[in-house]
């Protein structure tokens, strides 16, 4: 196992205070602040501490562990701290925040310095973080963790989407398995797979039923989670205002609600799609602005979420609303790729709204700005009414009966015209036309007209 050296200080001349030297945080006239740069690997984490004067005082290497990190850090000078986000970030800025510290956790796509580095190593990364964290702690682009309430949240929105993808990859397998000896699984949805266990080839069935099994078991648990995330979803009282939005659901609105956190973040809604990086990228230089692909900053998870929701909102089954007919209009431009386009661009401007309804507490208008600009008449209170279920049915098997009418009507009419038409067509093209001869001139033949081919006559026939 690897060793890992103990924290310890040398102590400077005339200081008698053990082995680990008190160090003074704050920032004196002409002298720069005390600062720790740490680089957190998953097993061992790099320190680097920086005296007033930029240099370095000491290096140590700790275990990423709770007793590790506390076991150094309890015995330094309260100061600034600079580490750059990822999977244990958030453990640690808990801990040194009850310690003390002023700690700052790094964008790490804005430390270029870093991952750009020829020669980067975690003892050169540490140094460099509390290098900046020293000079100017804002070139960091410090992030903010979510809190404990968020952070459950989304684990359970993300627990359930890993168990949808272990679903989806043992459905795949079974039907590949099955067309390599020329049969197939008959098309259904991923809840009802499970159940298509006589589908399956004889000689298959002693590999394939187990994973069948698991199918079904994995069908159980997403059901229990739909259940859990509905459940949580009702006690949070912001989901109801994003979920009248149609497409989005209640999945959709907690992760939503979990990730933002705190809308008054945006101080304008439209940065939540540089946030959540479905904005294009930009690399203008004088007359040359390019278009490039979105940024895909910010959490992936939600990103998805979103896209889905904009591919509800495009599709046939997505009721009519200013951000479909928005969507449509741009996918009408451009080439094979305006859709997609379209459906990132509705995705963006979902995430806009639905910051809007979370900030205002309104009631969502899907026709609010066509309502504005007089393309659809606003529907006034005594002429609106409830619709019941049974009615819709109703009026959905009434329309049933109608478009069948219809077509039988035009199967009739269409099943006597074409005999006809096809008659008489067949009656001019093979009909000889022999025109009356003219007194004074000679008479001429004409070849029969078949099929398009035009009529010309022949060459005169000479006498002796």
């Amino acid at each position: 196992m690897k060793q890992y050296r103990r924290a310890k200080l040398e102590p400077q001349d005339g200081d008698d205070s053990g082995h680990v030297r008190t160090v003074d945080g704050g920032a004196t006239p002409g002298r720069l602040p005390v600062s720790i740069g740490v680089d957190i690997g998953d097993r061992f984490t790099e320190i680097c501490v920086l005296d007033r004067d930029g240099e370095v005082a000491q290096r140590t290497q700790v275990p990423t562990t709770k007793k590790g990190i506390r076991r150094f850090f309890e015995q330094a000078e309260r100061c600034r701290v600079a580490m750059e986000v990822g999977t244990h970030s958030a453990w640690i800025q808990r801990e040194l925040d009850e310690l003390g510290f002023e700690t700052y956790v790094a964008n790490a796509r804005k430390l270029r310095a870093i991952w750009d580095n020829d020669s980067k190593t975690d003892r050169t990364d540490a140094y460099l973080l509390g290098e900046i964290v020293q000079i100017k702690p804002k070139l960091l682009r410090s992030i903010k963790h979510r809190g404990e309430e968020g952070r459950l949240d989304l684990k359970l929105a993300r627990a359930r989407a890993a168990m949808v993808r272990a679903r989806t990859l043992l459905v795949n397998h079974v039907r590949g398995a099955v067309k390599v000896v020329g049969a197939r699984m008959p098309p259904c949805h991923a809840d009802a797979f499970h159940k298509q266990v006589e589908a399956l080839p004889d000689e298959l069935r002693p590999m394939l039923e187990p994973v069948m099994a698991q199918v079904g078991d994995h069908t159980a648990l997403i059901r229990g989670f739909d259940a859990a995330i509905k459940e949580r979803a009702a006690a949070v009282p912001a989901v109801a205002l994003l979920t009248q939005v149609p497409g989005v659901g209640d999945l959709t609105a907690l992760a939503f609600v979990s990730i933002v956190e705190d809308p008054s973040r945006f101080p304008k809604t439209r940065r939540i799609g540089s946030y959540l990086g479905l904005r294009p990228r930009l690399d203008d230089s004088g007359d040359l602005k390019p278009q490039l692909r979105i940024t895909k900053a910010g959490d992936k998870f939600l990103r998805c979420l979103l896209v889905q929701c904009a591919q509800h909102i495009l599709g046939p089954l997505g009721p009519d609303s200013d951000l479909k007919r928005w969507g449509s209009k741009l996918s009408e431009r451009g080439g094979k790729n305006a859709k997609k386009r379209a459906v990132v661009a509705v995705a963006r401007k979902l995430a806009v709204l639905l910051l809007t309804l979370w900030k205002k507490g309104e009631d969502y208008d899907p026709l609010k700005k066509a309502k504005q600009t007089g393309e659809v008449q606003p529907v006034t209170a005594p002429t609106m009414g409830l619709v019941t279920t049974k009615e819709v049915l109703d009026a959905i098997q009434e329309d049933k009966l109608v478009a069948k009418k219809r077509r039988s009507r035009a199967n009739a009419t269409s099943a006597k015209r074409p005999a006809t038409k096809v008659k008489r067509v067949r009656e001019k093209a093979t009909r000889s036309v022999t025109p009356k001869p003219t007194r004074g001139s000679r008479s001429c033949r004409v070849v029969p007209a078949l099929r398009g081919v035009e009529s010309r006559p022949t060459a005169p026939a000479t006498g002796p």
